[in-house]
């Protein structure tokens, strides 16, 4: 007969950590360009009402990150493609990460696809647990140069450089990459239920 295993967790810690994630997301702090706080439903508010825009001027939104922000930028772009009716893709293809990394070093990876691939008028989702990462904060340099739109979502330091360089930037006072990085997905995802989906496709 099976022995039953050993209880390695307790109720009481699941609770605590499911407690602390709906914390910082629902106190994610929110700033514009010049560094104006914003409400957290201005901040959802300018980035749906940006998003359908695109629909109408046949622009995307564009999702950048690494690692675990890599596959936030994936899952939201098929999610914005697929469900909301908005253009989307995400620029982690394995080829061209390797290819341009080995050719132009990995803090380009992200710029030099910008160049080539990203329209005026565009959206930038840049995503970063740090806020530090070189790739992202080159890439969002392209992208002001090009007249795109910026939305930032970080974490860890309060002074981390790319919570200043969006239109909007989201960010998460936690150093723990976990409650960053499911914060961060939180977030755009939910965006796109409540002011993108539950009020109609942008068609």
């Amino acid at each position: 007969m099976l022995k039953s295993p050993t209880r390695v967790v307790a109720r009481d810690q699941i609770e605590i950590y499911f407690t602390e994630l709906n914390r910082l997301c629902s106190a994610a702090s929110v700033h514009g360009l010049n560094g104006q706080p914003m409400t957290l439903e201005a901040g959802f508010d300018w980035f749906a009402q940006r998003a359908k825009s695109l629909h109408t001027t046949e622009n995307s939104i564009i999702f950048i990150g690494n690692g675990g922000s890599a596959s936030i930028a994936s899952h939201q772009a098929i999610d914005y493609l697929k469900n909301g009716g908005i253009r989307a893709f995400a620029l982690n293809d394995s080829a061209a990460l390797t290819c341009l990394g080995n050719d132009y070093g990995y803090p380009e990876v992200f710029s030099k696809q910008l160049q080539l691939l990203s329209r005026k008028g565009d959206m930038l989702v840049a995503i970063s647990s740090s806020g530090r990462s070189m790739n992202i904060l080159k890439g969002v340099e392209v992208a002001r140069a090009r007249s795109m739109s910026v939305v930032t979502f970080s974490g860890f330091d309060s002074d981390n450089p790319l919570r200043s360089l969006g239109d909007v930037n989201f960010y998460i006072d936690s150093d723990r990459y976990g409650f960053v990085e499911l914060s961060h997905l939180a977030l755009i995802h939910s965006i796109l239920d409540i002011c993108i989906i539950e009020n109609g496709h942008a068609e």
